[in-house]
């Protein structure tokens, strides 16, 4: 029996409030945060055994669950053909176009490393998925809209699946039709998950953190550093200022794709969650600033960024075998982060010089905001 938490006027009343927000053009996102749950919770409400007869085609949206083998899902894709990958967190939305190749999955981590989907996946803090289908309900004309969608427990999206018009739908069909399972529970838990604070600086070993950071061979070694130290990310920049990290203006991200255009200079844009990070590796060339959105337009790669969500940038090196690695990281009021960037570089290789020249020359935060 498919299990959804509850909704004050029940489900068929969510799904007429939320079909009429639709209408009106509000994002899925909005539209369930609108009406109190959250969009996987949103989902779940339109799943098939809990509908009338006529009742989907009416709402305009159907969600069929899908079975916990998410790996096998994404490795299922890639006879679907060009598909747009997104991932996003609280402040920007990262979309990808092309084909998920070279998906491989080992317990609970997974990577995609196609071309143009490039993907690190951590399938432990994937809790549901669905398959959407999106129809209008106002009898104008227009396609159906396929996807594939998934959540954590507590409902926020960790990655999602659009079809595209060069998308092998039927292939996309019968690969949900192998996953499907109707009668999945499709419980969310609506509690916000919980970040634990940062230790106290005192109780940092900042002479260990400063030695491990100088020995790193490779970035990937830093986790294990952070985690060994136990240290927040942000935290360590903060007590290695001036050693590995240098603050930057709030306005760096903007300038950074702007000089970054404007030398066809190709960088690498990381975007993640809990359960997904989302890469772009490659130039930049079509940037945009909409209200508060900064946005990158290129074909393949759209990028959707709340600047005004951005409360502290860092310039930051680490040492690896190939000479020092920079990047430029981004964060919210809250500390979570929002976005990293880099020049694009391969193991092996050396940082390009003309993305290090980038990167230190972003200017810095103002004299104020450091005294204050």
């Amino acid at each position: 029996m498919t299990q959804v938490q509850a909704f004050p006027q029940g489900a068929e009343e969510f799904r007429v409030q939320y079909a009429h927000a639709r209408a009106r053009g509000q994002r899925a996102r909005d539209a369930a945060q609108g009406l109190g749950v959250s969009e996987g919770a949103s989902l779940a409400f339109h799943a098939a055994t809990l509908m009338g007869p006529g009742e989907a085609a009416r709402c305009g949206t159907l969600a069929t669950p899908l079975g916990g083998d998410w790996g096998a899902i994404l490795q299922g894709l890639e006879a679907c053909g060009p598909l747009m990958a997104l991932t996003r967190n609280e402040h920007v939305v990262h979309e990808k176009t092309g084909v998920y190749r070279r998906v491989s999955v080992n317990g609970d981590m997974g990577l995609a490393l196609g071309v143009e989907i490039d993907l690190r996946l951590f399938l432990s803090q994937w809790a549901q998925g669905f398959h959407v289908l999106e129809r209008r309900i106002d009898g104008g004309e227009g396609e159906e809209r396929h996807s594939l969608q998934f959540y954590d427990r507590h409902g926020q999206a960790v990655h999602k699946v659009h079809a595209r018009e060069q998308t092998d739908v039927e292939a996309l069909l019968g690969l949900v039709d192998r996953h499907a399972d109707p009668s999945r529970s499709l419980h969310f838990d609506a509690a916000p998950r919980v970040v634990a604070p940062p230790r106290p600086d005192a109780l940092i070993d900042r002479t260990g953190l400063d030695a491990a950071w100088s020995a790193m061979q490779d970035t990937h070694e830093f986790f294990g550093l952070l985690k060994k130290f136990e240290v927040e990310r942000q935290q360590s920049f903060r007590l290695m200022a001036g050693r590995h990290a240098e603050r930057r203006d709030t306005g760096a991200v903007n300038e950074l794709l702007v000089q970054a255009a404007g030398e066809a200079l190709p960088i690498m844009v990381f975007v993640g969650n809990p359960g997904c990070i989302q890469i772009h590796t490659g130039p930049v060339s079509r940037i945009q600033r909409m209200g508060p959105w900064l946005n990158v337009m290129d074909p393949g790669f759209n990028l959707h960024l709340r600047e005004d969500h951005i409360a502290d940038v860092w310039l930051v090196t680490k040492p690896t075998s190939d000479g020092p690695v920079t990047s430029i990281e981004a964060f919210a009021a809250d500390g979570e982060l929002i976005a990293m960037f880099f020049g694009e570089r391969k193991p092996g290789k050396p940082e390009l010089p003309a993305w290090r020249d980038l990167a230190h020359g972003l200017p810095r935060l103002k004299a104020e905001r450091v005294a204050a």
